[in-house]
């Protein structure tokens, strides 16, 4: 069994560590030293749900409902744009970084928790790759082993996540004197803009191959 967990280890890590807008926003919130274990801990409970249900016929559901699998897509184009539009704007207006130059003014651009849940919720469950990943990937390899079999594969994927994304939050929150100098962040928010827009255009792409009738 210990081989099987390892072999569920190593996949949740193949298809959890590609970039997305999931990771670069962990890291983000990590760097801003914004209740980076919490937003761990959001991810994490999300892949344990959602491998769970792969793992036990959730994958047949998201094939047998194109009209679900259009409406995640779609909503995920549209949170994608304006996340990564905000986070542009902030690189072109001086990021985080420009606001520590006034001291009093840091404390009152933090976001309030519940804004920040909403947010990481939104990135998570709007996004159809995160579906694919564990639905579908995850959940047909699964799906295929033994009872005792598939919950030790299952034990390895879900211990991926844990690694990964409290490694990924706490690695930032402690690089984050580093990665809050100004020319520094300004970088970092171009590039989390960057990432949500192109993730935005492939969505795009492949929800004009799947939902658009051939010519």
């Amino acid at each position: 069994m210990w081989l099987i967990f390892m072999q569920g280890f190593a996949l949740g890590m193949a298809t959890i560590v590609p970039l997305g807008p999931q990771n670069v926003l962990v890291m983000n919130q990590g760097i801003r030293r914004q209740y980076p274990l919490l937003i761990a801990t959001l991810c994490l409970m999300s892949d344990i749900i959602l491998i769970a249900a792969g793992m036990f016929g959730g994958g047949t559901l998201l094939s047998a409902s194109p009209i679900l699998l259009r409406v995640i897509t779609l909503g995920g184009v549209v949170f994608l744009a304006v996340y990564g539009f905000s986070a542009l704007r902030s690189a072109w207006r001086g990021g985080l970084a420009d606001a520590d130059a006034s001291a009093g003014d840091q404390s009152a651009q933090r976001p309030s928790r519940w804004r920040v849940v909403i947010t990481m919720l939104a990135v998570t469950w709007l996004n159809p790759h995160v579906y694919l990943d564990t639905l579908v990937v995850l959940g047909s390899i699964g799906g295929q082993l033994e009872p005792l079999s598939r919950r030790w594969f299952a034990v390895g994927t879900m211990m991926a996540s844990l690694v990964w994304f409290y490694g990924l939050a706490l690695l930032s929150a402690r690089l984050a004197p580093w990665l809050n100098q100004g020319r520094i962040q300004r970088g970092i928010q171009l590039f989390v803009g960057l990432v949500m827009w192109l993730v935005a255009a492939q969505l795009v792409r492949q929800a004009w191959h799947l939902f658009m009738p051939a010519a």
